[in-house]
Formats: C-alpha cells, structure tokens, sequence
C-alpha cells in the first residue's frame, strides 16, 4: 500500500482519489479552501462538480500540508494557472516522492510545459504526466478508461502505472513527455474549433476533417519543440482529440458551440467556466509563430478569439488556402 496525495479537490481530484483508492492505496485529498474541506467531509460529495460520486469514508480530506508529508506519490490536480503555485507548496513538504501532473496546457508567460515548470520548482523530485482522453465524471463512476503516464524517468513512470492501474483505469507508459505534453495542451484548441463547427451547424464531414487536419498541426508543432511524432497517434494525441472534439463533457466544445452561434467571447466564457483552450489557444499561436510553424487551424481559432474574426470567414479561409501534399511533413 502507498501513501498518495492529491492536491486539488476538484473533478479531477476526486476522481483520482476514487481510482487510488480502489487499488487501496492510503489517499489523502488537500485543498486551501476550508469550506471545500467541510463540504467534503460532510457529505462526502461534490454535486456541482461530480453529481452521485461519493468519497469513501476512509479517504482523508484536509487543508493542513503537514498532512501530504511522505507521500510515495503527490498529484496535482489544480487547473493550469494553480500549477506553478501548487509546485511551491509541495516544495515545503519533507518528502512527496513522485509528483505527477494532471493539468493539460502551456504556462501562459513563459510558455513552459507543465513539467518545466514543476521541474523549476522542485528541482530533485521525479515527475510524471498523466494524460490522455479521460472525463472526470467517467472515471469517477469506473467507465473504462486509459491513459498514459509519460517521464523521463521509468522508475517514476512504472510507479504511476503500478499504483494506479485498476480494472477501470488501464495505464501505459511513454518517455516522450515533450508529446504528452503538448498533445494534452493542443487538443484543446482543436475542441474549440471542432464546437464552432457544430454551432456553425457544418455537420460531421466538417467536424472529422478538422479532427484529422487538427492531429497534423498538433504533431507538426509538437515536433518542431522535440516530441516524437508517433506520440501523437496514441492515447494523449489521437485520444484525447476525439474524446475532447466529440463528448458533452467537454467544455472546450461546449465553448466553440456557444460561439460558432453566435455568443460573444466574453459571455460563453461566463457561461461555460473555465475553458483551458481559450488561454492554450494563444500560447499555441506564440509558439508557432516563435518556431515558424504553419498552424492554419489554430491560427484561425485563435482569431476568432482574440480578434473577433468571423466563424464563417475563417472556414472559408480555411477551405480557401493552397493545395498541399496531405502526408508532407508529418510520419506517424
């Protein structure tokens, strides 16, 4: 049995601690909000997030740290922007063995991977990716799911596979953490797009073919900063790019939808809460200007988001450009 802590007591946060401890690992959940605390050790529930999920009474809920110290493995499990702050606080723990991260994206300012960024702030710790198409709301009530547990360390990697895997949860390992990474970060862009499409009402040989051109800029850029193209034809590339462009879950879709009929920016952001392709979008555009990579979807979504461009025009900008080679550039 490991000690397993989870900072963020989210969706996502919940749902792992479910998975952990089927696999009857000891699980402790830390978040900074009292009031989430009390909530949770209350009722062991969080409706608004995880509707008829229940926590095990044996699952410890706190906002003490003190509590995550010797932990064979510490999770965070914060939205992207939590990341760097969460990394922090772990730092001031006296041992949190292997520190994996679930958020999916770009540091905004420095446009470092989440890896880079735990790796500044805890420079001695082994760190793992999880990624790969996964709901929290699924994996909480034990739907089938896979995903992939990428490090550059493969002790680390195996210890995440080991101590998660369960007969829902099934685990793979990848070293190529450069293409987890950005194939996690990416796909929310694609999902942005693939919901403007569907508020656009263009039907699915649209949306499939968007799903696909999609894949070949998320490789073309992933590549372009290291990553192994093959990654991308596997769970945190191809995977999470369907599940992401095609399920209710998903809030990057939900989003796209909302725009593509037309709501402004600002209110389907109210509307739908926080959208990780809406900021991810713009580091993308970033990158790929920084790295001269051709990006026509992602560049044209990042227009409709920061610069007001037109849905319509922009699919026909798209429609409209240069024939190309389908397979140039790209061996997966």
């Amino acid at each position: 049995m490991s000690k397993i802590s989870i900072l963020g007591c989210g969706a996502w946060g919940m749902a792992l601690a479910l998975s952990a401890h089927a696999s009857e690992h000891c699980v402790t959940m830390y978040s900074p909000f009292e009031e989430e605390v009390e909530l949770l050790k209350t009722t062991r529930q969080n409706p608004k997030l995880l509707s008829g999920v229940t926590l095990a009474e044996d699952i410890c809920i706190t906002n003490n740290l003190a509590d995550l110290e010797n932990s064979n493995i510490t999770i965070i499990a914060t939205p992207s922007f939590a990341v760097r702050e969460t990394a922090k606080k772990i730092r001031s723990l006296e041992n949190a063995g292997v520190v994996v991260n679930v958020a999916k994206g770009v540091e905004k300012d420095t446009l470092l991977r989440f890896s880079e960024v735990i790796e500044q702030e805890l420079p001695s710790s082994p760190i793992v990716v999880l990624s790969g198409p996964s709901h929290a709301e699924e994996v909480a009530r034990r739907v089938p799911t896979s995903l992939v547990a990428a490090s550059k360390d493969s002790v680390a990697a195996d210890m995440v596979q080991s101590a998660l895997s369960s007969e829902f949860l099934r685990i793979y390992t990848n070293p190529d953490i450069v293409g987890v990474e950005f194939g996690g970060a990416l796909k929310n862009v694609i999902a942005i797009a693939a919901g403007i499409c569907e508020g656009l009402e263009l039907g699915d040989n649209t949306r499939a073919a968007l799903i696909t051109r999609g894949l070949t800029e998320m490789a073309r850029l992933g590549s372009a900063y290291g990553a192994n193209d093959k990654t991308f034809a596997g769970l945190s590339g191809l995977g999470d790019l369907i599940v992401t462009c095609t399920s209710k879950h998903s809030r990057n879709n939900r989003f796209g939808n909302l725009l593509g009929k037309g709501t402004s920016v600002e209110q389907a952001l109210k509307e739908v809460g926080t959208v990780e392709g809406y900021y991810a979008a713009e580091t993308a555009y970033k990158m790929a200007t920084d790295a001269k990579v051709e990006m026509p979807i992602i560049e044209q979504c990042y227009h409709i988001l920061y610069n007001n461009f037109d849905a319509r025009t922009s699919v026909k900008n798209l429609m409209l450009r240069e024939n190309k080679n389908e397979i140039d550039g790209i061996n997966f």
